[in-house]
């Protein structure tokens, strides 16, 4: 009884410890009201962006502080498993192998061929990848529509312009189990690294969800990027024997994404308002010189889109290579050119 104690006492500090973290050093005074119309999803995995921003943050009165400490409670002991009836597409867990400095090793890359997001056939594959070619590392923004602020960051890693690994951190749905930020206050969803290829999460959000993606190149030397691989890999690997819960402020796909950039650069990254609204990510990395850049925001994010290209090359075997062929992706021209159908 004790120990599980402990564990309620632990979890609810760590929460409520971040939670202060994020709010206040964001310097963003909010209120936040929930609209259950804009906050249920199926399929997505999302940041606090879903929620409604009005006003200022005000005191809770006796009785929400009272709802609070039991959400809390009810939270902190509920422990998180990786054994449950998961959704196919998310039921094995990804892990990876290090040899030495020179190479490593991904299990269970995710592949899957769909035909609608709910209609699909899921692969898997194993693959090792040299680490003195590991070039390049890209931000991926899908801004959630209708409602501002909100969107899912992911992030994917090149290799000599040949082959790409993408990394997803979400929630971890059960068979039927729909997205709900207020249900996730009284029975939270576990936390999911989805390694997979770019066809699979691009394909995904841009032609069957019908969202838009902005791919941004990092402006980051090789060996930050080689340590930021490595230290997500690391934590896929401890999320599969040590499962964590999703949080919907503190422990989600863009705290996730930050937290490995300062991890590996401390303090390039910032807890603003920007990390509470992840659609507006890409503005603070534009600011803080994270990617590579035109001269205006404007014209750096009109050129990040690759939805046209995704749409064009899905069929292609070399799709990560094709929707990177222009704009501040693009590393060299193509030697052939494949005509738009």
């Amino acid at each position: 009884m004790r120990g599980g104690l402990h564990f309620c006492l632990a979890q609810i500090a760590r929460k409520h410890y971040l939670l202060a973290r994020l709010i206040f050093v964001a310097k963003a005074p909010l209120l936040f009201t929930a609209s259950g119309n804009l906050i249920q999803s199926p399929h997505r995995s999302i940041g606090l962006g879903r929620l409604f921003l009005h006003g200022s943050l005000r005191a809770p009165s006796g009785v929400g502080l009272v709802c609070a400490l039991l959400a809390a409670l009810a939270v902190g002991c509920h422990r998180p498993s990786n054994r449950r009836n998961w959704s196919p597409n998310q039921a094995v867990l990804p892990w990876a192998e290090l040899h030495g400095d020179r190479a490593v090793t991904v299990h269970n890359i995710r592949d899957t061929v769909y035909r609608t997001a709910e209609d699909y056939n899921v692969r898997h594959y194993d693959r090792t990848y040299d680490l003195n070619k590991l070039d390049e590392l890209d931000f991926i923004i899908v801004p959630l529509p209708n409602v501002p602020g909100a969107a899912h960051t992911f992030v994917s890693f090149g290799f000599e312009g040949k082959d790409y690994l993408a990394i997803s951190v979400e929630i971890r749905r059960q068979k039927g189990e729909e997205f709900s930020p207020l249900r996730s206050l009284a029975r939270p969803y576990e936390l999911m690294y989805v390694v997979g290829n770019e066809r699979d999460l691009i394909e995904l959000r841009s032609i069957h969800w019908l969202e838009d993606v902005y791919m941004y190149k990092a402006d980051a030397p090789r060996a930050d990027i080689r340590e930021m691989l490595i230290d997500m890999l690391a934590r896929a690997n401890k999320l599969k024997e040590q499962p964590e819960f999703y949080n919907l402020v503190t422990n989600n796909c863009v705290t996730n994404v930050v937290d490995h950039v300062n991890n590996v650069a401390p303090g390039s990254v910032p807890y603003t308002y920007q990390v509470l609204l992840p659609g507006y990510f890409d503005r603070l990395a534009y600011d803080r010189n994270l990617i590579k850049i035109d001269s205006t925001f404007e014209r750096t994010k009109q050129q990040a889109r690759v939805n046209e290209l995704a749409y064009i090359y899905r069929d292609r075997p070399d799709f990560s290579v094709r929707i990177r062929q222009q704009g501040l992706l693009a590393r060299e021209p193509l030697k052939t050119t494949t005509p738009l159908r």
